[in-house]
């Protein structure tokens, strides 16, 4: 491969070095720039302007960063977990007359002369971690790629290795990373700048024996990656974004380890001083990024692509229904109900109040009906939906558990918490294992701000000083005995199995329809024809005081965006139902 393509993928740097060069011919001005983008941004958009482009770059995880090539392009997938704040670089210096850049780069090279002109840049730091509960499905086949990845690198290692040697032999240079005992590189204390990073932060992994930068939802041998920002606004970026990242990979397994350093010492980058070695935690320098929605984990579904109808909709919804059905026992209300539960989001906010929300408590189950029928639908959920998670309601894991992050100052960093997840993460607890005991104060706490994300879709964050309420949209599912007192549903269905069925096997092709279109429908707008408005605040307003809690989830199910009179009706019935089995 040559030309922009080999540049993009195989040497990015070489890329932002040519497109540098053009900028300064055309009368880019790096000593006034402060950094500012000269082209980078657009070359590789329009380099990455299908998906088809963006599926050649290999994803960085603990499986592809063995074989990956540093100074190539990568993309990484993941949670922002921790917001740590900015740090100062070298970004563009003089060689003789020649202005020259370190931008995108870990390193910062300048000639020895101090006569040499140096504009000092800033860039921000997000550490990021994989989707906590992100399930196996929504992973890539990297096989394929790296083949077609390591043969394209083996073709052009020897035109990059002559590229780099000319840029080194033009000058005399030297190393500095940023944070040089009395130089302008010294880092900014993060956490400490504006609101969004002081208020925003949570903690990644580090070297302490105490492991608290691991996630405790993310497995021990996922790869965690140091994300550094340019030319991006800080509002558009904010704490646990799905992000996929798209950049040039720096990581040295052979750079020493942080035990060997003294402590005091200050010839250390803003990441070592946050305790996260490069030999450990890979640094991707972000070129482009997007906010990932559910349709992006959706590998080569046809329906992607092909025209949908409500005729399609309604064939996946029936097959769909089906499914859960005859998982549920054949408790068809319960996979009605169900089904509603997975489509809920959250819509709006008015007050503390989330509007779109469908917490669902189901009941009458209990340890032997759980091991079946419990085990049966959350194994079908992680192979439906992106990113789950399950809790245990035990008087002993409430007393003991992290679920909400603090700030450690010692660190200067936030340990994370189990309540630390995504949006359009599914939640399960499960009270069946609940025996009677007594919560200390951990447990209390836990137990409140469970209840807390639960009504009001928010998790707290403990700054030792204050606290703060962080938005989050989780849908949550309790199973119980009895009507769960701890986690109050928004509605509680009396489970009602008539008998067990064989498993259903499901072919990939099926699994795809189904994440499709739960992923679809999800993201639909509401909206209430103006005929219908009337019939609907009527039927509300008389429903008021028997506590009714369904809404316009059922039209999205049925992939519509404008509620019929006959699925309002439909919604009405199956309320009616659900209050009978109450009686």
């Amino acid at each position: 491969m040559g030309g922009p393509e080999y540049d993009c993928l195989i040497n990015p740097l070489g890329a932002v070095r040519i497109s540098f060069e053009k900028a300064l011919s055309s009368g880019y001005n790096p000593a006034s720039s402060v950094g500012k983008d000269w082209g980078v941004v657009d070359l590789f958009r329009h380099y990455l302007s299908d998906e088809s482009a963006i599926s050649q770059i290999p994803i960085l995880d603990s499986s592809t960063i063995k074989w990956v090539q540093p100074k190539t392009l990568v993309r990484f997938r993941g949670m922002i977990q921790d917001m740590l704040g900015n740090e100062f670089y070298a970004g563009s210096y003089k060689d003789g007359s020649t202005w020259r850049t370190n931008k995108y780069s870990d390193v910062s090279q300048f000639p020895e002369s101090s006569s040499s002109e140096m504009q000092v840049w800033e860039r921000r730091l997000l550490y990021c971690v994989p989707v906590p509960g992100q399930n196996q499905w929504t992973e890539c086949s990297s096989e394929e790629l790296k083949n077609r990845f390591l043969n394209l690198t083996g073709q052009n290692r020897e035109k990059r290795v002559r590229v780099d040697e000319e840029m080194t032999d033009s000058m005399e240079s030297n190393t500095l990373e940023a944070g040089l005992n009395g130089s302008p590189f010294k880092k900014m204390k993060s956490g400490e700048g504006t609101s969004s990073a002081s208020g925003s932060q949570v903690p990644g992994t580090n070297g302490a024996p105490q492991c608290s930068g691991i996630l405790p939802a993310t497995s021990k041998d996922s790869l965690s990656c140091l994300v550094k920002i340019y030319d991006s606004p800080e509002s558009e970026l904010k704490l646990n974004d799905v992000v996929e990242f798209l950049g040039v990979l720096t990581f040295d397994t052979n750079v020493m380890d942080m035990d060997s350093l003294d402590e005091n010492s200050e010839d250390l980058s803003e990441a070592e001083s946050v305790q996260m070695p490069p030999g450990k935690v890979p640094r991707l320098h972000c070129i482009i990024h997007r906010k990932l929605e559910t349709q992006h984990f959706l590998h080569g579904s046809s329906l992607l692509t092909e025209p949908k109808s409500p005729q399609v909709f309604k064939e996946i919804r029936e097959s769909l229904m089906k499914y859960l059905t005859s998982l549920l026992g054949n408790d068809h209300i319960a996979a009605q109900i169900l089904l509603l539960h997975l489509l809920s989001k959250v819509n709006g906010r008015v007050d503390n109040v989330a509007v779109g929300k469908l917490s669902l408590n189901l009941i009458h189950l209990n340890k032997e009906s759980m091991s079946i029928f419990g085990n049966q639908l959350s194994n079908a959920l992680k192979s439906l939906l992106p990113f789950t998670q399950s809790i245990p309601l035990t008087i002993e894991y409430l007393n003991t558990a992290s679920l909400g992050p603090n700030k450690d100052y010692r660190i200067n960093r936030l340990v994370p918490g189990v309540l630390q997840i995504a949006d359009g993460t599914h939640l399960i607890l499960d009270e069946t294992e609940l025996q009677p005991g007594t919560l200390n104060s951990i447990g209390v706490g836990n137990a409140t701000l469970l209840k807390n994300l639960l009504e009001c879709q928010k998790v707290e964050y403990d700054f030792q000083y204050y606290k703060m309420e962080m938005a989050t949209d989780v849908q949550m599912l309790i199973f119980s005995e009895g009507k769960s007192n701890i986690m109050p549903a928004d509605l509680v269905l009396p489970f009602q199995p008539s008998q067990l069925n064989s498993l259903e096997i499901i072919t990939p092709e099926t699994a795809e329809a189904w994440r499709y279109y739960l992923a679809t429908c999800k993201s639909l707008s509401h909206s209430i024809g103006q005929e219908l408005q009337q019939v609907v605040e009527n039927d509300l307003v008389e429903a008021r005081q028997t506590d009714r809690s369904l809404g316009s989830q059922d039209l999205s199910s049925y992939g519509e965006t404008t509620l019929s009179l006959e699925h309002w009706q439909m919604v009405l019935e199956l309320e009616r139902l659900r209050k009978e089995r109450l009686k």
